[in-house]
């Protein structure tokens, strides 16, 4: 009789004990930094169609996977670039990144997960990078594509 006594007091204690730990955590735990619902932003930036090279080696490089991606039998391959990202949509605007990723052109994978671009930034105000999904890619002068993450100032983007 004892035992089963008291191994019911203890267990009364421990549940006491949890309930209490929870609410002074609750009471006294440091609140996180929270955004506020207004705190989301946008911004455009341009995709330049010239890339402006680094070095000579990588502009060959560059000029090679761009020849690589579009020969081939039929018209297939993928897209491969890289390109400059622009604050303003003219060429000799102020550089705020680059474009990164491939594309596969053909209509079976037109709605693929692997037809991703890379946005990286580097502006004093947000540095880091998007990851894009294109899907239903047509020509068109503007486009809408899905954010599916971020790394930096973009970390855990969606939208």
């Amino acid at each position: 009789f004892f035992s089963i006594m008291l191994t019911r007091i203890i267990f009364l204690i421990a549940v006491a004990t949890s309930f209490l730990v929870v609410l002074l955590l609750a009471l006294f735990s440091p609140v996180p930094d929270h955004d506020p619902p207004g705190s989301l932003f946008s911004f455009s930036i341009y995709v330049q169609q010239k890339h402006i090279p680094t070095s000579s080696y990588s502009s060959r490089r560059s000029s090679q996977r761009m020849a690589r991606a579009h020969h081939g039998g039929g018209g297939g391959g993928a897209l491969i670039f890289r390109r400059t990202l622009t604050e303003g949509p003219d060429n000799n605007s102020r550089i705020v990144g680059k474009a990164e990723g491939f594309i596969i052109p053909h209509e079976d994978f037109a709605n693929s997960d692997f037809n991703v671009i890379y946005l990286t930034l580097e502006t004093p105000e947000y540095t880091g990078s998007v990851s894009i999904r294109s899907r239903d890619m047509a020509h068109k002068m503007e486009e809408v594509m899905e954010v599916v993450g971020g790394t930096g100032a973009f970390a855990f983007a969606r939208g």
